[in-house]
């Protein structure tokens, strides 16, 4: 069992969680949704496969007012309407900043989301997506748990 990065470097922790917070709220006055930073973190966390931000990030994903069956078919949401041009750009956003380095295909998806979003939107966006592949690896190399809840 590896140690949790969290617990054996609290300071580091918590200037993390001091960073996202600041993020967060720069993204929602650069015009970001708390709808959108979840589809962010979610589809990040799906591709890096981070039980722990999974867990958490769809219970603020439903708590924010994105649909049950939105989050059940995030994986394939290419292959369907449901998700409108800004949701489709933070998407292809989560994927580009999640799979480095970008490919041709990522490089069109982000002009595309630049299109749709302006520079401001997307750039938070973009920092988002950043952060949450910071949390992703943190705790996976942490091996944070996730526990039943009794739902």
């Amino acid at each position: 069992m590896r140690p949790y990065m969290d617990k054996v470097m609290p300071g580091a922790w918590k200037a993390a969680g001091t960073f996202a917070i600041a993020v967060g709220e720069e993204a929602l006055r650069q015009g970001l949704s708390p709808q959108e930073m979840e589809l962010i973190k979610l589809r990040a966390s799906q591709m890096n496969g981070c039980v722990y931000c999974l867990d958490l990030h769809s219970r603020k994903a439903r708590a924010a007012g994105l649909s049950q069956q939105k989050l059940d078919i995030l994986p394939a949401w290419r292959e369907t309407d449901l998700f409108d041009d800004r949701e489709q750009a933070v998407l292809a956003i989560a994927e580009a900043a999640t799979v480095l380095p970008l490919s041709e295909e990522s490089k069109a998806d982000l002009f595309g989301a630049r299109t749709v979003l302006g520079d401001e939107t997307f750039a938070a966006a973009e920092w988002i997506a950043v952060t949450i592949n910071a949390f992703n690896r943190i705790s996976i190399l942490s091996g944070h748990p996730v526990h039943p809840r009794g739902e």
